[in-house]
């Protein structure tokens, strides 16, 4: 394009030449100011609305805000939503673990009652007609989620105390003689009490439990405790005596060999002598006693305990 440019003012006429390509760069100028300047007055207009004091002004800014703050309160609702399923799913979750732990409790020797698993306040107030569902609002939720950290918290105290009862009963329960010193598929064994003396033919005092096994058959320790006897006696024969300490000890007769040495350690169950027939014997047999502060007891009220096999053998 070719422009001639004529004034008073000029000596001559000018002339100036402009490319398609100078066209172009000026009309994207141009529509680019055209956007920016309604952008600004639009800016301005929403800006100073209240100010300019205009109606349709006020109300597109009013709208706007309605709109912000509808999807806000949507965001927040389905979030809020979303979180309360998952409390209602940790609230049933500590439904079985009070479940658990009253169970557990029990096994403890713990009275449910004492640790008050899954108490509610009481309440009152009659009960409504038709009850229906509706959404926890954020200070419901915040209430709830509250009550449930407290009632965790709580829970947390009570699974340890219930933790420690366990293992003291885990203790007394491996220091303990329940476990039988020979293994055995049927009751073979000769019990406690006054009997026939086998020798003398007598009247006698049985102190313990006397197993019929074979010779060589293996003999374990009951529980665990020291072994404090290792050695032969006239009328025991080759005999054991572990220690299980508040003055409980466990004494294992008429082996055929003696496994263990006095002051070793020995754990529930392993094999601290053989079964034969030494000392006052008349045949292979294990003589199995339980003594208190000295005094025989009868071994099964031990042994078998948790199984019912001594209530129907005594």
């Amino acid at each position: 394009m070719h422009i001639i440019v004529v004034s008073d003012q000029l000596a001559k006429a000018r002339s100036l030449e402009f490319s398609l390509r100078h066209l172009v760069l000026g009309g994207l100028a141009m529509s680019a100011g055209v956007v920016l300047l309604a952008f600004f007055l639009s800016y301005l207009g929403v800006r100073h609305a209240a100010d300019l004091n205009l109606p349709v002004l006020q109300s597109l800014v009013r709208s706007a805000e309605l709109e912000e703050t509808r999807r806000a309160d949507d965001f927040l609702r389905q979030n809020l939503n979303v979180m309360a399923v998952k409390l209602g799913e940790m609230q049933a979750n500590m439904m079985r673990l009070d479940a658990l732990g009253e169970r557990l409790s029990s096994a403890a020797g713990i009275r449910p009652s004492d640790f008050r698993f899954g108490e509610v306040p009481a309440r009152g107030g009659a009960m409504p007609t038709v009850l229906m569902p509706r959404d926890l609002s954020l200070g419901e939720f915040s209430r709830q989620l509250d009550s449930l950290a407290l009632q965790m918290e709580t829970r947390s105290d009570y699974y340890d105390v219930l933790e420690s009862q366990l293992f003291n009963a885990h203790l007394r329960q491996t220091f303990i003689p329940t476990a039988l010193p020979v293994e055995m598929g049927t009751w073979n064994a000769s019990g406690f009490g006054w009997r026939i003396d086998p020798i003398t033919g007598q009247m006698a005092m049985h102190e313990g439990i006397d197993f019929i096994a074979a010779p060589g058959t293996p003999i374990h320790a009951a529980a665990a405790g020291v072994v404090i006897t290792a050695e032969f006696q006239p009328a025991y024969g080759n005999m054991v005596e572990v220690d299980h300490g508040g003055d409980l000890v466990t004494r294992y007769a008429h082996a055929s060999k003696v496994l263990v040495k006095p002051g070793q350690l020995v754990k529930r169950g392993e094999k601290i002598a053989e079964v034969g027939s030494t000392g006052r014997s008349t045949g292979p047999h294990l003589h199995f006693e339980v003594r208190v502060k000295g005094g025989a007891q009868n071994p099964a009220r031990f042994l078998f305990s948790r199984t019912g096999v001594a209530a129907a053998k005594r």
